[in-house]
């Protein structure tokens, strides 16, 4: 078997989401398992490069899991030719002109999202990777994940008949940090740092909505701050300025509603955090992150309202679980497995920079629609 070495420059490890999802996750779990098999014996070797800021947690990530190279020199690393590859997790506010250096040193571009904190920035980023000829993608994890590709199955089976609505709830509280340690960052909560639930959720709502259901075409949007004043990670109080709650209603393209609240606080009565209803002429399905659940019309009950008598019909109940009929990987790793095929084999890969800037257009319509209290068109976005 022969091995081929990919160099990948891992900006932002150091934070949850980078560490945990892309570091040990996705590219040290390709390495325990022995590398990529790309066929006709020859396997891919993911070498990370850890990049940040903080040179202390770069050591000790590295010294956790046994790796060697890291670097708080970003300029160096890209200017490295072994380097074949940069991925971005940092804070948006950081992340276009970190990008933009790799794209100018010839390197392809694997990148968290939001790319950027407007549309015009995003676009720019793909326009850029195109003429530079880079291959490059974002990261759309929630489309990998096991009760949406049991949806997904759903949907290209005909199930649904008619596609009428989607339905989505997706939150937690997020303990403001007094009493209780926050489960996120504190730049989550202030505008002026690119925090905010619509810049942070909308991107995935939109790539969700498009590949599963049909382009949004409009977007009405009601956002909130609920929970005004937050404590930092040093037990110090701090306005909270950005959007910790949004509530949105998506025209499809094909005539179907998504209604998507979304809520940093709001405390948990479903059976994971996010969870999409889909209601069809011929059935209906929940799916969460991992499970899914349909009801077939034959099989949908005749209830009659009546306030005055209990509940007589067990409605949970007259549900079925969609069996798994595959095994799932992490929706992380799989998606980093998609890209690095296409990077070193040119296989076809649609989750790319343009596919990022439709997002952070969602994002910056529903803010829009929010502030103007009324429905935007979106409008399709090309280079």
């Amino acid at each position: 078997m022969t091995r081929r070495t990919v160099r990948i420059a891992m900006n932002g490890v150091t934070g949850r989401m980078g560490y945990r999802q892309h570091l040990v996750r996705s590219i040290l779990a390709l390495r325990e398992q022995g590398g990529l098999d790309l066929g006709n014996g020859e396997t891919l070797w993911p070498e990370p490069v850890l990049v940040g800021r903080r040179e202390h947690a770069l050591r000790a990530l590295a010294e956790r899991h046994g790796l060697t190279e890291w670097s708080t020199d970003l300029d160096a690393v890209l200017a490295d030719d072994s380097v074949d590859l940069y991925f971005d997790a940092q804070v948006t506010s950081a992340r276009v002109e970190a990008i933009k250096k790799a794209i100018a040193a010839g390197k392809h571009i694997y990148t968290e999202k939001p790319t950027a904190t407007d549309v015009e920035g995003a676009l720019e980023l793909a326009r850029l990777a195109r003429d530079a000829g880079v291959r490059h993608g974002v990261v759309q994890d929630k489309i990998f994940l096991p009760g949406l590709l049991k949806l997904k199955r759903l949907i290209d089976g005909g199930f649904f008949g008619e596609i009428l609505s989607v339905r989505g709830e997706f939150g937690y509280w997020v303990f403001e940090g007094d009493w209780q340690e926050a489960q996120r960052p504190s730049w989550n909560y202030r505008a002026q740092d690119g925090g905010g639930i619509v810049v942070d959720m909308f991107p995935h709502w939109e790539y969700v909505l498009h590949e599963l259901f049909g382009r949004v075409t409009s977007v009405t949007a009601h956002v909130a701050t609920h929970i005004p004043q937050r404590w930092d990670e040093r037990g110090k109080p701090y306005e909270a300025t950005a959007d910790d709650a949004a509530y949105g209603i998506f025209q499809l393209e094909g005539g179907a509603v998504a209604q998507i609240n979304s809520s940093w606080a709001v405390r948990v009565h479903r059976d994971e955090l996010v969870e999409f209803q889909v209601d069809g002429t011929h059935g209906s399905a929940v799916a969460g992150l991992r499970g899914c659940r349909v009801q077939h019309r034959s099989a949908t009950p005749k209830p009659v309202w009546n306030p005055d008598i209990p509940v007589t019909e067990p409605f949970r109940d007259q549900w079925q679980e969609v069996p798994d009929n595959a095994e799932f990987d992490n929706g992380f790793k799989a998606q980093w497995e998609l890209f690095l095929r296409h990077v070193v084999l040119g296989e076809p890969y649609q989750w790319d920079l343009l596919a990022g800037a439709r997002g952070v257009q969602l994002a910056e319509l529903g803010l829009r629609s929010a502030a103007e209290g009324r429905r935007l068109e979106v409008p399709e976005i090309t280079l």
